[in-house]
């Protein structure tokens, strides 16, 4: 998995185990890092360029924290070399806080309607890793058993449940609804539009697609 520290966007190569992570190694030690340790297994590389983790299906995760929306426009311009240089699907992971909630909708702006990526936003890094370890263990559930969306039925993690209540027009109940129905996060954002209407009707399934797909 040796790659060049200077490569933008260095893991198209690198083949992620299922129910593995591939970490950035600026984020060792952690509060992100620790809480994904005995969850899944959590290898860290260095030199992965833009990318903070990799997880199966050329899937990749870009956590802005608090401190990146603080410090200025560097974050931004990582996220759309990202999205100019790489064919990996990425997911964008920012800290929504009381501190970072002002340059929220910018971010919102810049990552869906510009460059048309998802955004999952949480309270802190806790909720970043339970959404990471959630789109694992799913990509896992898939692998092994293509049927078993249609049979799961326990209540989604908290995390994932406050990150889709942050979908225009979605609140707690159509959130429950829509989780139900798709299992994960990550099936979510992959609903077609006639999909999402059969859970939460024709206006809130446009408002859902648009900001997810735009």
């Amino acid at each position: 998995m040796t790659t060049k520290a200077n490569s933008p966007v260095t893991a198209g190569s690198i083949v992620v185990p299922y129910g593995h992570v591939i970490g950035n190694e600026k984020w060792r030690g952690s509060e992100v890092a620790q809480r994904l340790q005995g969850k899944v297994r959590l290898i860290f590389e260095d030199g992965l360029g833009l990318v903070d983790f990799h997880l199966p299906n050329r899937t990749c995760i870009l956590l802005i924290s608090e401190a990146d929306l603080v410090a200025g426009d560097e974050f931004k311009r990582r996220l759309v070399k990202f999205r100019n240089t790489s064919s990996l699907r990425g997911i964008i992971i920012v800290e929504k806080t009381q501190i970072s909630d002002q340059y929220y909708l910018g971010v919102q702006k810049l990552v869906v309607l510009e460059l048309g990526m998802v955004l999952l936003p949480v309270a802190n890094q806790g909720e970043a890793s339970q959404l990471i370890i959630q789109l694992v263990r799913e990509q896992s559930r898939d692998r092994t058993n293509p049927f078993l969306g249609k049979q799961r039925t326990q209540l989604p993690e908290p995390a994932v449940l406050q990150a889709a209540q942050h979908i225009p027009g979605v609140g707690k109940t159509k959130a429950l609804l829509l989780l139900q129905r798709f299992g994960s996060i990550h099936r979510l954002c992959n609903a077609s539009l006639d999909e999402l209407e059969q859970v939460v009707g024709q206006t809130v399934a446009q408002q859902i697609y648009t900001f997810l797909h735009s």
